[in-house]
């Protein structure tokens, strides 16, 4: 991998984590045009998301202090020292923390379960264009009939397990992880701009886990001779952060006013570009 190939991944990153269109599809696509028909792996992918979950924090870190104060003094009984209290009942802010630590716990299950299969058989482009197809389908119909109305404080505890089983299906690329979330968001009736917030906030501890769990245990693979390096990939993940930070404020702009349509769209589009390239033998599925 070279610089220019890295500062490319890093904008595909950046460009698609915050929108529902899946951006480990786009890096297991554009990947290979680059890279000699080789996948940059899903190592390289987990290290860079770290890039733009940094974009996140810088981006609400004043919500995420807020959450993360209130969800302390719950528990360690400054709101009450019953069990109801220190759950959350008296503060919205000190839920939604529980309900993020709650939502986190499907990924981070399947996604140790099913470690090996993530990283080989998931990672088919046929398997990857497919799903693309049908969850831009799921998104379609959540956002024509959720009802929108819900905000982040109506939260219970039983939306942040579906959100949490939601978010574990970007597991497989196609999925997208705030396609899921959003699109589950949309069923259980939060308004369009609360859903792709609370997809945000979701994210941030798994894709941090993650990223730093595949730094660990995958750095030889990132180094060894033939890999993406770990200079480049740390540039990737520069890349990714800066350009990941404009696209939240877009994106929040953008679906305030607007559906979710146009990604919808663009997915379905998508998918038929990976099949037309399957079909040509411009890449491999696997």
């Amino acid at each position: 991998m070279t610089w220019w190939d890295a500062i490319v991944l890093g904008l595909v990153q950046g460009l698609t984590e915050f929108l529902p269109i899946s951006s480990s599809a786009h890096l297991r696509v554009v990947g290979p045009l680059l890279l000699d028909g080789t996948d940059p792996g899903a190592a390289f992918t987990a290290v860079i998301q770290i890039g733009t979950e940094l974009a996140v924090l810088l981006f609400f870190r004043h919500d995420i202090a807020r959450i993360l104060g209130a969800w302390w003094r719950a528990l360690v009984g400054r709101d009450g020292s019953d069990a109801r209290a220190r759950l959350g009942a008296h503060s919205a802010d000190a839920r939604l923390g529980w309900w993020v630590i709650i939502g986190t716990l499907p990924i981070v299950i399947l996604g140790v379960a099913l470690k090996d299969v993530i990283e080989t058989s998931l990672r088919n482009l046929y398997l990857t264009a497919t799903v693309l197809a049908l969850f831009a389908l799921v998104l379609g119909a959540a956002d024509r009939w959720g009802a929108k109305r819900r905000e982040l404080t109506e939260l219970r505890g039983r939306d942040a397990v579906l959100l949490g089983i939601a978010q574990a299906a970007a597991l497989i690329p196609g999925v997208s992880r705030s396609g899921g979330t959003i699109s589950m968001g949309l069923f259980l009736g939060l308004t369009r701009e609360a859903a792709a917030r609370y997809s945000f906030l979701l994210a941030i501890p798994a894709v941090l886990g993650s990223g730093a769990y595949e730094l660990v245990t995958s750095y030889g693979d990132l180094s060894a001779p033939g890999g993406p390096g770990l200079v480049n990939t740390l540039v990737a993940a520069a890349v990714a952060f800066v350009v990941g930070y404009f696209v939240i404020v877009w994106f929040l702009r953008l679906i305030s006013h607007h559906s979710f349509w146009p990604f919808v769209v663009y997915r379905l589009g998508f998918s038929a570009v990976i099949f037309a390239l399957l079909g040509a033998g411009v890449v491999a599925a696997t």
